[in-house]
């Protein structure tokens, strides 16, 4: 893709690898985690080689993309501070949705909806993370009393669902905005579509330009 001049930068190299890795390893353990939930997905289990390497290596992954999650989240967590703009926005969210976004408050590099979406995010993989380990048999089960065990095994699929239905509304959105992916795959937007979006940002990286 050929860049334009004037485009604006929003993501940096290492923010996007760093965001893909979490994508990429999210997308392998739901698969895998399908598989263990239902009889109805296992053999999504082949990808991976059959059931005891999807056992495997499921948690192993887990752990990728904990790390990943944890190294995007101290990357992003003071931007996603909560404003009275963002509740603001919040407030209205019906009428973005029914594509009237010309009242809505100004947002800066992350709207309301995408602040709240990174706190619920956050929240799941932080119950992901620990019921993981309590249930992960081959290093930590046995520490753990069986029916804590059972407990976590029931947050650790409740948290699963709850990221994969968020991460549907994000990947939704991300199409639903024309120019979103664009930002997350060569790091840039177009002027116009930081102006539109994002107005707020838009002033404070141009310094009020146009």
């Amino acid at each position: 893709m050929i860049r334009d001049p004037k485009d604006l930068v929003r993501y940096t190299a290492p923010e996007r690898a760093n965001h893909w890795a979490v994508g990429m390893t999210f997308i392998l353990l739901a698969l895998s985690g399908l598989a263990f939930f239902h009889p109805a997905f296992y053999p999504l289990n082949q990808l991976f080689g059959g059931g005891v390497w999807a056992r495997i290596l499921h948690p192993f992954i887990g752990v990728v993309m904990a790390l990943s999650f944890v190294a995007m989240f101290f990357r992003f967590w003071k931007l996603n501070i909560m404003t009275p703009t963002d509740k603001e926005w919040l407030s209205r969210i019906r009428e973005m949705v029914d594509g009237d976004d010309h009242n809505m408050p100004e947002a800066g590099k992350y709207n309301g909806g995408q602040k709240l979406l990174f706190w619920l995010l956050a929240g799941c993989m932080a119950l992901l993370a620990v019921s993981g380990i309590v249930i992960w048999r081959a290093y930590f089960s046995a520490l753990f009393p069986i029916g804590l065990i059972r407990l976590s095994s029931v947050v650790h699929a409740t948290a699963a669902a709850g990221m994969i239905a968020l991460i549907i509304v994000h990947v939704y959105a991300a199409i639903w905005t024309k120019g979103t992916i664009r930002a997350m795959v060569y790091g840039t937007v177009s002027r116009a579509w930081a102006k539109q979006h994002h107005p707020a940002w838009f002033r404070q990286i141009t310094g009020g330009g146009k």
